[in-house]
């Protein structure tokens, strides 16, 4: 399997347990000292603790609600055993198009990639496009 294969497997792995409203699974995604922040800002750290908070979730607020991402993924390497993933997606039991961006650090450790950090940002089109107006030199190139 290649780097890039194997990145894209780890990520539709996490987007299925998710799907499944399996906490233990998503956390496994995760090494053992990742770090994920939450749109909200909340800060978690460790595989175990994003699991273990993520099935409250999934028994709760975030019951049955799906991950869906937008258009593709893009995987970037830096280093043999160093990757940045970057989705544009929502959750929901009617997720919203690209409402939120993520970015996922990974590292392969023994030969397997896992998430080591992940940020989570809540899109705000209208200020976006407000800014774009006004500003058109910020908008993104791509």
């Amino acid at each position: 399997m290649s780097d890039e294969a194997g990145v894209r497997a780890l990520f539709a792995q996490l987007v299925e347990a998710w799907n499944r409203g399996d906490g233990a699974a998503y956390g496994e995604c995760f090494t053992d000292d990742a770090t994920y922040v939450a749109w909200v800002g909340t800060l978690y750290r460790s595989g175990s603790d994003i699991g273990r908070s993520h099935q409250v979730l999934f028994d709760t607020f975030l019951k049955d609600t799906k991950m869906t991402i937008e258009g593709d993924v893009d995987v970037r390497f830096y280093g043999e055993d160093t990757a940045v993933l970057t989705t544009r997606g929502d959750v929901g039991k009617k997720p919203s198009k690209g409402a939120k961006v993520q970015t996922f650090t990974l590292v392969r450790q023994h030969g397997t990639w896992k998430i080591a950090a992940f940020q989570n940002t809540r899109r705000h089109s209208l200020l976006e496009r407000i800014s774009f107006r006004f500003q058109p030199g910020i908008r993104p190139a791509a």
